[in-house]
């Protein structure tokens, strides 16, 4: 080559950078990451084991017990999986409704939805029994 076409040849080979730059952007952005979870049935067994968990131990009695609808909502956003919705409603034994404010983490969007309903009891002297309703659906 000759000297005097090199700074040609360094204004292609800047460009094709870019480009390659550019094009692995583009192609990464369109790679999101999304659950696999299609199934209503797959829903419902989250759910299902989200709400054991929580209760294994008896927290989820204790915290409805004190109405800390807050930490149940947090508790919930750490146990399920990233994308996925839900909607969680206490009732007591007579199915009045106990929860005065919402406890959920987004509006579902999806046309799968799960519901789960699960019988909790609470560990203090006094017994109280709730049933606690929980949809679930996969954000989009």
């Amino acid at each position: 080559m000759r000297s005097q076409n090199t700074g040609q040849i360094r204004i292609i080979e800047a460009f094709l950078a870019v480009l390659i730059i550019f094009t692995s952007f583009t192609i990464a952005s369109n790679l999101t990451v999304r659950p696999n979870i299609k199934k209503s049935e797959d829903l419902a067994s989250i759910g299902f084991q989200a709400l054991i968990k929580l209760d294994s131990d008896g927290t989820l009695g204790k915290l409805i017990d004190h109405k800390n609808w807050t930490a149940i909502r947090d508790a919930f956003d750490i146990v399920l999986p990233t994308g996925i919705c839900f909607n969680l409603t206490v009732y007591d034994d007579e199915m009045h409704q106990i929860n005065d404010s919402v406890i959920s983490n987004g509006s579902f969007s999806s046309q799968e939805i799960a519901f789960v309903e699960y019988v909790c009891a609470s560990q203090s002297t006094v017994f109280r029994c709730y049933i606690v309703c929980l949809q679930l659906a996969v954000a989009q």
